[in-house]
C-alpha cells in the first residue's frame, strides 16, 4: 500500500513525489515506462535498470552503469570565443543558398564544376 493521508473528500491524499501509471505488460514480457516516471528518476534512453522480484511486487530501479557526468561536454572542448565562431558559422550555413536533392554521384560532380569555374583539375600521375 501507498505511503498516504486521508484527505477531506476521505479518499487517500496520494504523495507527490510518487509517481503512479498503470502500463500494459506486452508481449514477451515488455513494457513502457511513462515518461513522467522516467524524468522523476532521469533515467534517458539505453540507461540500465536492476529489476527484481519481492513477494508479489516487482521492483524496478535505475542503475548506473556509466556515469554520463564523467563524460565531456561541448562546452568543455571549446573556448568561449571558439563557440561563438561555430555558432556564427552555423546559422550562416543555415541561411543557405542549397542545392540539390543530387540523384547520383555524377549530378554532385557535374554540380561542383560548374559551380568552381577557373579552377584547374589536376591529373593524376601513372604509378609504374
Amino acid at each position: 500500500m501507498l505511503p498516504a493521508e486521508v484527505g477531506n473528500s476521505g479518499f487517500p491524499a496520494i504523495n507527490p513525489n510518487i509517481h503512479m501509471s498503470l502500463v500494459k505488460i506486452q508481449r514477451k514480457g515488455q513494457m513502457t515506462l511513462p515518461t513522467g516516471v522516467r524524468d522523476a528518476v532521469g533515467l534517458a534512453d539505453g540507461d540500465m535498470v536492476d529489476v527484481k522480484v519481492s513477494g508479489r511486487r516487482i521492483i524496478v530501479t535505475p542503475t548506473l552503469i556509466i556515469d554520463r557526468s564523467k563524460f565531456p561536454t561541448a562546452a568543455d572542448e571549446y573556448t568561449s570565443e571558439q563557440r561563438r565562431l561555430i555558432t556564427a558559422r552555423l546559422q550562416e550555413a543555415e541561411k543557405g543558398p542549397y542545392f540539390g536533392p543530387f540523384k547520383n554521384g555524377a549530378e554532385v560532380a557535374a554540380f561542383l564544376k560548374k559551380r568552381t569555374p577557373g579552377t584547374k583539375r589536376s591529373k593524376l600521375k601513372k604509378s609504374r
